[in-house]
Parts: C-alpha cells; sequence; structure tokens
C-alpha cells in the first residue's frame, strides 16, 4: 500500500520541438550544383546539338547551309569512311591491352611494393603531362627512325621479320606504319591505365592476401581469385580513359603514321578544316560517338562490375 500511495516521479520537462528544415536550406545543394550544370549546357549540350543539326544540313560554304533533314550524310558517311572506323577501333583497342599489360605489373609495383619510392614512381608516371602531347608525339619520330638503335635492336631480335608479316610494319622500316601509330598511343595513354588502376589497387586491404596465404592459396592463386576481382574498377576505369580518347586520337596517325593507317580522327579533321564539308564532318563525329557508346555500354555490363574508380 506504502508504493500505491507515494506520489508519481515528477515528469522530466518536455524537449523543445524542432523546427522543420527551412526550404532555403534544401535549395543549397542545387545551387552548388548550378554552376557545373551551366557549363555542361554551355560547353557540351549545346555544342553537341548544333552538331547535331549541322549533320543533317545541306549546302555550301559559300551559298550557306541549311536544316533540311537529309540524313543520307550518315549513310554516306559510314559506306565511304568504315575503313578508317575499323582500323581507329583496332588501334585504340591494341594500345588499350598493351597499356593493360604493361601498367598492371607498374600499378602492382607501385601499390604492394615501392615503399618510401612510391612517390618517386609517381612523378615519373605523370612526367609526360609535364609536356605538350605533340611534343611527346614528334620524339616517336626520334625514337623510331630508320637506322636507330630501337628499330636496330628489332632487327637484331628478328621482331620486324614478324611484324612485317602480320602486315604491322614495312620490311626494315617502323616509321609511317601501324606498329608506330599503336606505340605512340600506347605510350601518350599509359598514364591513363595505371593511375586508376594504381587507385583500384591501393584499396585492397592487404589482411586478405595474407588470408589467401594462410589457407595455403599460391601467389597466383591469391592473385587471379583476390587481386585481380577486387581491381577490376580500376581495369574498367583505365581501358575506358585509354580506348575512348585513342579512338578519336588524329595527331599519332597523322605525325607518326601514313596515307595508309589514317583513322577516323584524321578524316574529321580534314573534313573540318581543309574540305570544308562541316555536314559530313558532323556526321562522321557522331558515329563515333555512337559506337563508342553502344561498345561501352556493352563492356561494363559483361565486366561485372558498375563501380568505377
Amino acid at each position: 500500500m506504502a508504493t500505491l500511495t507515494e506520489a508519481p516521479p515528477p515528469l522530466s520537462p518536455t524537449a523543445p520541438e524542432k523546427k522543420p528544415p527551412r526550404k532555403r536550406g534544401r535549395l543549397v545543394p542545387y545551387w552548388l550544383l548550378l554552376p557545373g550544370m551551366l557549363w555542361l549546357i554551355v560547353f557540351f549540350a549545346l555544342p553537341m546539338i548544333y552538331q547535331a543539326s549541322t549533320s543533317v544540313q545541306t549546302g555550301s560554304l559559300e551559298e550557306g547551309y541549311k536544316v533540311t533533314w537529309h540524313f543520307a550524310t550518315y549513310w554516306d558517311a559510314l559506306s565511304e569512311y568504315w575503313p578508317q572506323y575499323l582500323r581507329s577501333i583496332l588501334y585504340a583497342g591494341s594500345a588499350t591491352i598493351l597499356c593493360l599489360v604493361l601498367g598492371y605489373p607498374l600499378a602492382y609495383l607501385i601499390a604492394f611494393r615501392a615503399g618510401r619510392w612510391r612517390n618517386l614512381i609517381m612523378i615519373l608516371v605523370i612526367a609526360p603531362f609535364f609536356t605538350s602531347f605533340l611534343i611527346r608525339t614528334l620524339a616517336w619520330k626520334t625514337i623510331l627512325a630508320d637506322g636507330g638503335p630501337v628499330v636496330g635492336a628489332l632487327n637484331t631480335l628478328h621482331v620486324l621479320d614478324v611484324t612485317s608479316w602480320l602486315g604491322w610494319t614495312s620490311g626494315d622500316r617502323v616509321l609511317a606504319t601501324p606498329l608506330a601509330v599503336v606505340c605512340g598511343l600506347t605510350y601518350n595513354f599509359l598514364p591513363f591505365m595505371i593511375l586508376p588502376l594504381y587507385t583500384s589497387l591501393e584499396r585492397i586491404d592487404t589482411r586478405l592476401h595474407e588470408a589467401a596465404g594462410d589457407l595455403y592459396a599460391r601467389p597466383a592463386t591469391t592473385f587471379r581469385r583476390v587481386t585481380f576481382p577486387l581491381s577490376m574498377p580500376g581495369v574498367v576505369s583505365g581501358t575506358l580513359l585509354t580506348f575512348i580518347p585513342a579512338a578519336g586520337d588524329y595527331v599519332n596517325a597523322d605525325l607518326l603514321g601514313s596515307t595508309d593507317t589514317r583513322m577516323v580522327g584524321n578524316v574529321i579533321q580534314s573534313q573540318f578544316l581543309r574540305i570544308l564539308d562541316y555536314p559530313t564532318a558532323a556526321a562522321l563525329s557522331f558515329i563515333l560517338m555512337a559506337a563508342i557508346l553502344v561498345m561501352v555500354t556493352v563492356y561494363i555490363r559483361r565486366s561485372g562490375t558498375e563501380d568505377l574508380v
């Protein structure tokens, strides 16, 4: 009865009600996104719309161009320049594979074995960016010059015999051949492969390697079952950052190749700046963009990862 007659404990003071957030605060993220969105609209979306309208125009530079919805320009451009499209995909794909083969071991070394030399190696990787793209490409004309040490070493090792049989070189000459163009593409875009790979490999917890060793997994098995699957976001990002610009490149094919190694980028550049056929140039650009978009979509779905670095 004593417990029933005791006074109830005093009630705690009620907490002040929280005011609902102001609508102005909700708009802050959108205001922060506004400069970037305006930049994309002005310098990306509007030029794309303009080029799309240019691709369906007819006329000449003297008389002027008018939008006549002439979609036959796309078919004419594709039927005439399809070899350049195939050549661009072949060269870009070959350079991407070479970048992956060369870049993955180096990225692995930087991530797990470089130690105190990591920063120095990273500086050496990005050192080509300190010079102009044009200068880097012109340097390869000296490296692959006829009678130079590189060509002499390839002749000694009989490598040029194999590449000549494959059609990538011409006799004892490397310049003005497909091999020279692929070498230039590989060198210029190799950092774009190494950096995403290094970022992806660095995120891997080394304790997973130790756990694989505790389970008696060999180093090759650990790499195949642990390291490489976890580095797939870097592989996908690196291959995309290499293949996409390489497919549209025209500098390497212009400086290191010949008329037989012209890529679609050379055709677009010539149509825009020399022949002045703007509708055909715009149609070629959109065909290339559509082809790359389809290949990238299929590649990302097949890779089994959508988590890009």
